[in-house]
C-alpha cells in the first residue's frame, strides 16, 4: 500500500494568482520525479457539478465534494494541490481535519489588484449585477488563521512554489532532493502589477 500523500490548498482572493502559483508547484513537484493531481475549482465545478449556483448550499456542497475527492486521492498516494478559493474557512478546515499531510498556502493580494486583473471578470460581472455572490465583493472572504505559507502579492510563482516545496519537506511530508539539485531557481520574474 502507498503511504498518504500530502495535499497542498491554495487559496486567496479570485484573480489573487492561485492557478499560477498552482501551476509552478506542479512544474517544480516533477523536477523532483513527483506526478500531483491540481484540483481547480473552475474546472472542477464544469464536470462534478455544474447544476449547482454560487450561493452558501451551492458552495458547500462543491467544496464537500472537492475536498472528499482529494482526501481519497491523498489516502491512495497521489499528492493534490487544490487551485481554489473556498472563501470559507471552515471548508478548508475540513480539509485539514481529514488530511494529515496537509498545508494551507495564502496568496495575499489586495481587493483592488484582484479586481483589475480579473482574469475570469468575475468583478466585472459582480459590479455589472451579473454575479451576486463574489468573494471580496458580495460574499465574505475568510482568509486562514495560520496558513503554513503566506504568500505576499508582489513574490514571483517560482519563488512561491519554491517556499511551498521547503514547506513540505520541513514538515517531512516530501523526501528533500539530492544534494546539489538544481530545482530551487527562480524561473519567472515577480506578479507585480
Amino acid at each position: 500500500m502507498r503511504p498518504e500523500a500530502f495535499a497542498v490548498w491554495i487559496t486567496g482572493l479570485p484573480g489573487s494568482g492561485k492557478s499560477t502559483i498552482a501551476r509552478s508547484l506542479r512544474d517544480r513537484l516533477a523536477t523532483l520525479g513527483i506526478d500531483v493531481a491540481v484540483l481547480e475549482s473552475d474546472e472542477l465545478r464544469k464536470e462534478l457539478a455544474p447544476q449547482l449556483g454560487y450561493g452558501e448550499a451551492g458552495r458547500d456542497s462543491f467544496y464537500g465534494q472537492m475536498f472528499f475527492l482529494g482526501t481519497m486521492m491523498a489516502k491512495h498516494g497521489i499528492p493534490v494541490i487544490f487551485d481554489a478559493t473556498a472563501n470559507r474557512r471552515a471548508w478548508r478546515d475540513e480539509a485539514r481535519r481529514s488530511i494529515p499531510n496537509f498545508i494551507e498556502v495564502y496568496v495575499d493580494t489586495p481587493l483592488q489588484l484582484c479586481m483589475s486583473r480579473d482574469p475570469k471578470g468575475i468583478y466585472r460581472q459582480a459590479l455589472n449585477g451579473g454575479a451576486s455572490n463574489v468573494p471580496g465583493v458580495q460574499a465574505a472572504y475568510e482568509p486562514p488563521e495560520r496558513p503554513e505559507v503566506v504568500v505576499d502579492w508582489a513574490e514571483s510563482a517560482g519563488g512561491a512554489a519554491n517556499r511551498i516545496v521547503s514547506a513540505l519537506i520541513e514538515r517531512d511530508y516530501l523526501t528533500p532532493p539530492p544534494t546539489g539539485a538544481a530545482i530551487f531557481q527562480e524561473d519567472s520574474p515577480p506578479r507585480r502589477q
